[in-house]
């Protein structure tokens, strides 16, 4: 059987003056007038470009799924799952690659390889833009991301203030309304983090490893209710990016405000660490 072709701008069956994006296993709604090849339309926002891909970027079913078996050690396919950030029992979460990065983005997929979501980072001003290209004190002050949909709307809102010490990362609804904060419990050691919401802890991550490349997911009586595993990003991306990628685990179906917290915990690793490790 022949590999499926990969993805492009390709003439559109129903109307040849378009051509419609095919994402390298089905056809998208997105369309655009047919040019001449010199001419032809980029790559839809948030797809990755040919030299993201050479870095091993986001995108490739294939990769997403050796990711998932492989790397972080889920056996076969995990049953389960709606279809939706909010319903799958496993997550993908893979930073984009870029030679230049002045900005977190990050694509969400399922355990085969589908596209849930997506994070973009938000409010950057020139200075912390320019901090970020030329040094890493961008990490010190605020970050802002957005959790979206596959239709790109936000689902959820997160925001690190600034900080030299330990972070907490504050978790809120779309309108602004508070959801909850993840709070590092400590700097040095194993990273540990909490769940609180109105004040009270209902959970939290425990790192297995100084790295925190594998981490609990905790309930309030300290039973594991998931994992994160970092998982290797490939040769040339670990050469020149600093894009890392994570593995979402998650035992069993969890009610809000947990559910929205495990969601925003592999992000709240990644946006937190990058401030104490090199």
């Amino acid at each position: 059987m022949n590999a499926p072709p990969p993805p492009g701008w390709y003439p559109d069956q129903a109307d040849p003056r378009y051509v419609r994006w095919w994402d390298g296993r089905q056809w998208t709604p997105q369309v655009q007038p047919a040019r001449p090849p010199q001419q032809a339309p980029a790559a839809p926002q948030g797809d990755a470009s040919p030299i993201e891909m050479a870095l091993g970027g986001t995108g490739n079913a294939e990769s997403v799924q050796k990711q998932v078996q492989q790397r972080a050690g889920v056996g076969g396919q995990v049953a389960g799952g709606g279809g939706t950030l909010f319903s799958e029992p496993v997550l993908v979460v893979n930073q984009q690659a870029k030679l230049i990065e002045v900005a977190n983005e990050y694509a969400i997929y399922d355990q085969h390889g589908r596209q849930l979501g997506s994070v973009l980072q938000t409010g950057q001003g020139v200075v912390q833009k320019a901090l970020r290209v030329l040094t890493k004190l961008d990490s010190m002050m605020t970050v802002k991301l957005e959790i979206r949909d596959a239709a790109g709307q936000p689902v959820l809102l997160l925001t690190r203030p600034a900080t030299l010490w330990k972070s907490t990362v504050h978790v809120q609804r779309p309108d602004g309304s508070a959801v909850g904060d993840i709070r590092m419990e400590n700097v040095w050691g194993k990273a540990r983090f909490s769940f609180e919401v109105g004040g009270q802890r209902i959970g939290g991550i425990h790192a297995e490893n100084l790295r925190a490349w594998d981490l609990r997911l905790l309930d309030h009586a300290d039973a594991e209710i998931g994992r994160i595993t970092k998982t290797w990003q490939g040769l040339a991306k670990a050469a020149f990016t600093t894009a890392d990628n994570y593995v979402v685990q998650i035992h069993r179906p969890l009610a809000d405000p947990l559910l929205s917290m495990v969601l925003a915990s592999a992000l709240t690793v990644d946006t937190t660490l990058s401030q104490y490790q090199s």
